[in-house]
This record gives C-alpha cells, sequence and structure tokens, in this order.
C-alpha cells in the first residue's frame, strides 16, 4: 500500500504543479504537459515486459527492486534541469508502476480465503487514493512552497522506504518456475483481454484529459487562488479512497457489472464537470463523483483482467496498468490539444466524457462476447 502511496503521489502530483513545473524548465503548460505522457509512456513499456521477463523470479524480490528503479527515476526528476531530462526522468520514473501493482495484487489475492481476492486487491489499490486524499495535496503544497522539486524528492524518499519494509515485512513468495515468455503471450490470442486492455486504454483517457489540468482549470474556470488548488485534490483523493472500499465489495459479488455501471457514471460525472466547474461547490461535487466511479472502474478492471488472462495473471494484473497508461498518454495529449487550439477551458472535460462513452462502447462489444461464452457474473 505505501508503495501505491508513492507511485500515486508521482503520477498526479505533476498535475497539480504544472504550473510551477512549466515555468521552472522554461516552457508552456500544453509542452509541460507531456511530462505526464512520459510517466505513462514509461508504464506502457515497463509493465508488460517486466512482468513476462520477471515471472520466473521471487516476487518478494521483484518488488524490493522496481521500488529502488523507482527512488532513482524520481530523483533524476527532482535534479532535471530542462524539459528533456524531465522526459527522460519521468519514463523512468514509470517503469516500475504497473509491475510493481500487478506483482502487488498477484501477492495479496494468493494469500486470502476463495472469495475475497477482490477485496484483498483493493486494499492493495488503497494506495492510490491514499496519495490522493493525503500525499498528493501534501506534495502539491510542498511543491508550491519551497519549488516544484522537493515534491519529487519527497516521492524518492518514499520509494526507499517502501523498498525497505517489503524486505522486511512481506512474505517470500517464489516466481512461477514453469512460467515461459511464449506461453506468457499466449494469453494475447484471447480476444477479451485485448477488448479489456482496449476499454481500460480508451474509457480511463477521460479521466485524465480533464485531470491532467485540473490545476489551470480551477485557477482559470472555477477562478481560484492557486492555495486552493490542494483542497479540490483531497476531494478527488477522498472520492477515490470511498470508491475503492465500495468496490472491493462490488467486485466480488460481480466484476462485470461494476464495470458496466463505474463506466456509465464516469462519463457522466466528466461531462458533468464541464459544467460544475464554473462553480466552487459544484466543481466539488461533480470531481468527487468523478473519482468514486473512476476508482471502482480501475478495481474492476485489475480482476477482470487478471481472470481472462488465465495462467499469465502476472501479466494480465500489470497490462492493466498498460493499458490505464496508455489512456494518461492520450488524455494529457488530447486535452492539450483542445487547449492549445483555444477551445477552452471546458473542453479537456467533454473530451473527456466522449472517452468515457467510446470505451463503454468497446465494453458492451466485449460483453457480446462474454455472454458467447458463460453467464454475466
Amino acid at each position: 500500500m505505501l508503495g501505491g502511496v508513492g507511485i500515486g503521489v508521482t503520477e498526479f502530483v505533476t498535475m497539480g504543479l504544472l504550473p510551477e513545473i512549466a515555468g521552472g524548465i522554461d516552457t508552456t503548460i500544453p509542452r509541460a504537459g507531456h511530462t505526464i505522457s512520459a510517466y505513462a509512456l514509461g508504464v506502457v513499456v515497463g509493465a508488460p515486459t517486466i512482468a513476462v521477463l520477471g515471472n520466473r523470479l521471487p516476487r518478494r524480490g521483484m518488488l524490493v527492486g522496481l521500488m529502488l528503479v523507482f527512488a532513482a527515476g524520481n530523483a533524476l526528476s527532482a535534479l532535471a534541469t530542462g524539459y528533456e531530462l524531465l522526459m527522460l526522468a519521468r519514463f523512468v520514473s514509470g517503469i516500475p508502476h504497473g509491475a510493481f501493482f500487478g506483482i502487488a495484487s498477484i501477492i495479496a489475492f494468493d494469500i486470502v480465503a476463495q472469495g475475497r481476492g477482490g477485496w484483498a486487491v483493493s486494499r492493495v489499490m488503497l494506495g492510490i487514493p491514499i496519495a490522493n486524499v493525503a500525499g498528493v495535496p501534501l506534495a502539491t503544497w510542498l511543491g508550491q512552497q519551497a519549488g516544484w522539486r522537493s515534491a519529487y524528492w519527497l516521492v524518492a524518499g518514499i520509494g526507499i522506504l517502501t523498498a525497505v519494509l517489503v524486505a522486511t515485512v512481506v512474505p517470500h513468495q517464489p516466481g512461477d518456475t514453469e512460467a515461459r515468455v511464449r506461453s506468457e503471450l499466449a494469453a494475447f490470442r484471447d480476444s477479451q483481454v485485448w477488448l479489456t486492455l482496449l476499454v481500460g486504454s480508451v474509457g480511463f483517457g477521460g479521466v485524465f484529459a480533464m485531470y491532467s489540468y485540473i490545476s489551470p482549470i480551477l485557477r482559470n474556470q472555477t477562478g481560484l487562488p492557486a492555495d486552493a488548488v490542494p483542497i479540490y485534490l483531497f476531494i478527488y483523493g477522498a472520492g477515490g479512497l470511498l470508491g475503492t472500499v465500495l468496490a472491493g465489495r462490488l467486485v466480488d459479488l460481480s466484476v462485470l457489472r461494476t464495470l458496466v455501471w463505474s463506466s456509465v457514471a464516469t462519463g457522466g460525472s466528466l461531462a458533468a464537470f464541464a459544467w460544475a466547474a464554473d462553480w466552487a461547490v459544484p466543481a466539488g461535487i461533480a470531481l468527487l463523483a468523478v473519482s468514486v466511479s473512476v476508482s471502482a472502474f480501475v478495481l474492476a478492471l485489475q480482476l477482470r483482467l487478471m481472470e481472462v488472462a488465465g495462467r499469465a495473471r502476472t501479466l494480465g494484473a500489470a497490462g492493466n496498468h498498460a493499458a490505464l497508461n496508455i489512456a494518461n498518454a492520450l488524455g494529457a495529449w488530447l486535452g492539450g490539444i483542445v487547449l492549445a487550439a483555444g477551445w477552452g477551458w471546458q473542453a479537456p472535460s467533454l473530451v473527456g466524457a466522449g472517452l468515457s462513452a467510446a470505451g463503454l462502447l468497446i465494453l458492451f462489444l466485449s460483453l457480446r462476447v462474454h455472454r458467447g461464452r458463460t453467464t454475466l457474473d
């Protein structure tokens, strides 16, 4: 969970400090937003690569190594003096993201009783909403007061502490000695794997089209001062905490139904935020709704990929985060395009609602294939 806090802080604090980062490396806000995409690309590359090549290694040792790489990438982010070096540092920081969550989810799933797997994985995934409740607002405030580099130094410290605690506390679990690269990649022969990955890659992009630019949206559309932004980041984190806890129960009843309804709710709440962000209180309510729904979506997608991947569970679990960070890159890119085109601060949220609707259409296609095989469970 602590590792998830560090990952959540480094993934989201960039969005809260985007104006400061842009000024610090002497570039524009839309161009600085590309560093969000660089982190996402690191996740996309690292998650499947590490899951496939490292599946035979002891899982605890893998988690320790991943956290050390994570700490190094964030230290490099804090030291970066220009756009190009910061882009590289964010890419390196993202490499361990998906594999860490994938391996941690497998460990948690395997050490609980049958029927409690969704609950156990939700506890691992609580690191992200805890980060958004406490870590991201704190790091954003710290970055505003002591310079944006201090936020990345904080994350590097969390990474080192996590590596120490994992080595001390997490029980030893051997790797899958029967795993082979070919057998792991065989999971991609299943159309459900591809469809589920596509649901995450497109549908989750809606959130990042809006949230990547949450700080300038709140400052320019809502008219809030800079020191009010951490309050709204706290609201977003509280919604994620609530949604993850709730979804931990719902997915043990039905993964697919949770996935459907959370997709619908995410698109609707993004559309509502485009209108509500003109006023402070409605903006907070709509942001809370976005967070609750999308956190349930993420957990349901994680369990769905672990299910459809069969024996390649590590690849499936890590692949979820690769898909979500393709969505991260896609959403941040499209949000930056409409802002650069001068379409206004509502445009990223409306783009986000459109991406969520597209993801829902892909999910319905996946359900048609699913119903042809078995009952909706």
